[in-house]
C-alpha cells in the first residue's frame, strides 16, 4: 500500500478531499464512495464519471489518505454519517460491520445477474463473503506472493528455480556454501516473515486449517500444521536460508529487494509488487535477470500447490444505512466494464475478471501480467493475508509472536500456545 506523493499546490485539494471523506456520508444528495488514497484510484474516478453520466443519483469519490483508512472507516462507521460505498480488504477487515448489522447482503445483485458474478474469478469473489454471504465486490488488481529470484546467482551456482521442497532446501544448502544468502528477508518488517508461515500452513495443512482461524476458532491454531510450519521455520533460520541480519533487514526501506538485485541474495518470497518495485529501482535487472516462480508443495502436505495467499484484491461494500441502496449496487457493476479493466490493465494492476487475457498484452510487462493472471485464476484457494483477515486486536500480537519465532525468542510450541490464547 501506496500513498502519492504531493506537492504543495495540491495541500488545499487534499486537505479539502479529506475534509470531505471525514464527514461520511452527507445531506447533499450525492452518493459517497470511499477510496484508499493513492495513485491507482483514478481508475475509481473514472468509473464515477461514467456512471454520473448515466445515473439520476451523482456520485462523489472522497479519497482518505492511506496511513489512517482504516482507523477513518472504523471511526465513520459508528457515527451514523457512514459512506454508502467503501473500500476494504475483504472478508477480514469488515467482519465487525457485518456482525452489527452495518452492510448490505450482496447475495441478491449477483443472483439477479448471474453475468455479473460469473465475471469474477471464483476464489477472488470468496474473498469478501462472510459465513457465506457475499459483501464484497472485487475493485482492483490481484496481488498474488511468489518466489522471486535472480536468474544469474542461480546460473553461476548451476541450478534451476526450485520445483520441489527438496530443490528449495538444495538451493539453500548451495547459496549459502558460496556465501550468498538463500533467500531476503526484511524481518525489521514483519509482516514480511508472516508470508512464509502462511505458504508452509496451506501445503501443509490446506486453506481449511487456517480459514477455521479466520471464522473466529482460536483452537484453530493448535492445528498440527500449524506446529509443523513454526518448525520447518525455525529450521530454516537454522540452515541459513535467511542469512545473518535478516532481524535488521528493512523491505519498506528496499533493503531486502537491493539484496536480490545485487545478486547478495538468490531469492525472495514477496508479493506480486516486488516486481514493479525492482522495474523502478533496477531495470535493468528486472528486465535481464528477474525470474519468478510458484511456491513449491511439502511432501505429504494435504494442501493443493496450486493455492496462492497474498492480496487476492480490495473490495467494494456498501453500507446498510444508505439512502442511495439501489445506485449503489447499479455503480458496483462498473467494476466488470469493460472500460474500467481497460484502465486497470493499463494502470499496471492484473484484474480479477474472467476472460482479461487478451487484455493483459496491453499491460506495461505482458509476460509478468499474463503469469500472474494465469497463477491466480487457476488457484483453487487465494487466501487472504492474516493480518489483513484477522481484527487489529488479533493481527497485531499474531504479527508480533512470528516475529519472536524468527528470531529465536519462542519456541514452535510456544508459539502455537501464543497464538491459541488471542482472544
Amino acid at each position: 500500500m501506496t500513498t502519492p506523493r504531493v506537492g504543495a499546490a495540491a495541500g488545499a485539494a487534499l486537505a479539502l478531499l479529506t475534509a470531505t471523506a471525514c464527514s461520511g456520508g452527507s445531506d447533499d444528495g450525492r452518493m459517497h464512495v470511499w477510496m484508499y488514497q493513492d495513485s491507482l484510484a483514478v481508475v475509481q474516478h473514472s468509473a464515477v464519471e461514467r456512471f454520473n453520466a448515466d445515473s439520476d443519483v451523482q456520485a462523489v469519490v472522497d479519497e482518505v489518505p492511506g496511513e489512517s483508512y482504516q482507523d477513518r472507516v472504523r471511526t465513520v462507521m459508528g457515527s451514523g454519517e457512514q459512506p454508502d460505498v467503501f473500500f476494504n480488504w475483504g472478508a477480514g477487515s469488515i467482519r465487525p460491520y457485518v456482525e452489527q448489522d452495518m452492510l448490505l447482503p450482496l447475495d441478491d445483485l449477483l443472483e439477479q445477474d448471474p453475468e455479473f458474478a460469473d465475471s469474477f474469478i471464483p476464489s477472488i469473489l470468496e474473498g469478501g463473503e462472510i459465513d457465506g454471504v457475499q459483501y464484497g465486490i472485487p475493485l482492483r488488481g490481484t496481488q498474488p506472493v511468489m518466489l522471486f529470484y535472480n536468474r544469474a546467482v542461480l546460473d553461476d551456482l548451476g541450478l534451476e528455480p526450485p520445483e520441489t521442497w527438496q530443490d528449495l532446501l538444495d538451493t539453500v544448502d548451495a547459496a549459502a556454501e558460496a556465501g550468498i544468502i538463500p533467500f531476503a528477508l526484511g524481518g525489521a518488517d514483519p509482516w514480511t516473515e508472516q508470508m512464509w508461515l502462511q505458504y508452509l500452513v496451506d501445503r501443509i495443512g490446506g486453506p481449511e486449517v487456517f480459514r477455521r482461524i479466520q471464522d473466529g476458532d482460536p483452537e484453530g491454531w493448535r492445528d498440527p500444521a500449524v506446529l509443523e510450519a513454526a518448525q520447518i521455520v525455525r529450521d530454516l533460520v537454522d540452515r541459513g536460508a535467511f542469512g545473518d541480519a535478516y532481524a535488521s533487514v528493512s523491505y519498506t526501506e528496499g533493503a531486502a529487494s537491493t539484496l536480490l538485485s545485487e545478486g547478495r541474495a538468490a531469492m525472495h518470497l514477496m508479493g506480486s509488487w516486488e516486481y514493479s518495485t525492482h522495474l523502478d529501482q533496477a531495470p535493468d535487472f528486472a528486465e535481464d535477470d528477474l525470474g519468478y516462480t510458484a511456491f513449491p508443495a511439502l511432501p505429504g502436505g494435504e494442501g493443493d500447490p496450486a493455492n496462492v495467499v497474498g492480496n487476492p484484491t480490495n473490495y467494494f461494500s456498501v453500507t446498510a444505512d444508505s439512502e442511495h441502496a439501489d445506485a449503489a449496487l447499479d455503480f458496483l457493476k462498473e467494476t466488470v466494464d469493460p472500460d474500467y479493466v481497460a484502465e486497470m490493465v493499463d494502470n499496471g494492476e492484473v484484474p480479477t475478471t474472467t476472460g482479461s487475457e487478451d487484455l493483459l498484452q496491453d499491460s506495461p510487462d505482458p509476460e509478468f501480467a499474463v503469469y500472474q493472471y494465469e497463477m491466480v485464476r487457476d488457484a483453487p484457494a487465494f487466501q487472504l493475508s492474516w493480518n489483513q483477515a484477522l481484527p487489529p486486536e488479533i493481527a497485531t500480537p499474531m504479527v508480533t509472536e512470528i516475529e519472536e519465532l524468527f528470531n529465536g525468542q519462542s519456541t514452535p510450541e510456544e508459539f502455537v500456545e501464543a497464538l491459541a490464547a488471542l482472544r
